[in-house]
């Protein structure tokens, strides 16, 4: 069976149309609710001595406390690294009061703090920063790449235009996810933090090889298709098709184990990378390869006005 994916790439390309539309306007509106990474905010770190609490157990524990933003994170040596808002020191007391609670009925057991520090929001802004030429250094290497890979595709376009066409692809799936977490910060106070942009950097990664698996089979298939250019890219996305969705699925799959029984400091890395791979592999398929098909017909327009 031949799906007609190109033919109908205006249905396609409008529903990305309105998400992008509805994801900036999110962003507008609402912006990204950044945590204590970006923003600033007090770093504890806390050391269990025989007996070691688990990370449901310190969040259960500080839940009455008033703070805000709370992340915990275990370490290799048998501690524990608390980041939260700032806070006063008679909350930050109060905090060591809860967390020695949890060694009340362990033989033993003894709780000691070994370090609270403060994160000025100068950190948080060198951190936005370098993630955001993290993002514009990957796209451009991005482009790089494809660009030589496709060297020796020239016709009906050029080569350096598939870098591009992923480029737009990988930014409708940015937006969009960055849209779905601007939502999820205003209505559910979903925080960004440094795994976010770990999860958007992968989200690129993964996206632009479902692109490039796309086109390297209308690359094969160009110099032996009879057909016109939008037939033989229809016929590759076909043929490309069920291993791009059978991959997702399986990445999918194992990222929804993450998000339903993973430890919640990874819930939200899962939750980037599930909404990031589901779009990306709807644009590897309904809109880069449009986007070929719409630039060399405006080039066939442009070249008869002429």
């Amino acid at each position: 069976m031949i799906y007609r994916i190109i033919q109908k790439r205006n249905i396609f390309l409008s529903i990305s149309g309105l998400l992008i539309a509805a994801s900036i306007a999110a962003l507008i509106a609402w912006g990204l609710n950044f945590g204590v990474d970006f923003t600033g905010g007090s770093f504890l770190e806390a050391e269990y001595a025989n007996y070691q609490p688990s990370i449901t157990e310190i969040q259960n524990v500080l839940k009455d406390t008033d703070i805000k933003g709370l992340t915990v994170q275990p370490t290799n040596d048998n501690t524990f690294i608390l980041r939260f808002k700032e806070v006063s020191e008679d909350t930050h007391q109060g905090i060591l009061a809860k967390l020695g609670t949890l060694t009340d009925g362990h033989d033993g057991a003894t709780f000691k703090e070994l370090r609270f520090d403060f994160v000025g929001p100068s950190i948080g802004q060198e951190l936005k920063s370098k993630s955001f030429n993290a993002s514009i250094i990957v796209l451009i290497m991005i482009i790089l790449y494809i660009s030589l890979a496709f060297k020796r595709v020239s016709r009906p376009i050029s080569s350096w235009k598939y870098g591009v066409a992923a480029i737009v692809a990988l930014a409708h799936d940015v937006i969009i996810t960055l849209g779905a977490f601007a939502v999820m910060g205003h209505f559910y106070h979903i925080e960004i933090n440094t795994p976010f942009i770990a999860a958007i950097l992968t989200v690129l990664g993964y996206s632009v090889s479902d692109t490039i698996v796309v086109f390297d089979r209308i690359r094969e298939t160009l110099p032996k298709s009879n057909d016109n250019f939008e037939n033989t890219i229809n016929s590759s996305i076909n043929q490309t098709i069920s291993r791009s969705v059978n991959t997702s699925f399986s990445a999918i799959l194992a990222l929804l184990a993450i998000l339903l029984f993973g430890g919640s400091t990874i819930k939200d890395f899962a939750l980037a990378l599930l909404i990031g791979i589901f779009v990306g592999t709807y644009s590897s398929i309904f809109i880069a390869s449009p986007i070929l098909v719409i630039w060399n017909n405006k080039m066939h327009k442009a070249a008869k006005k002429a």
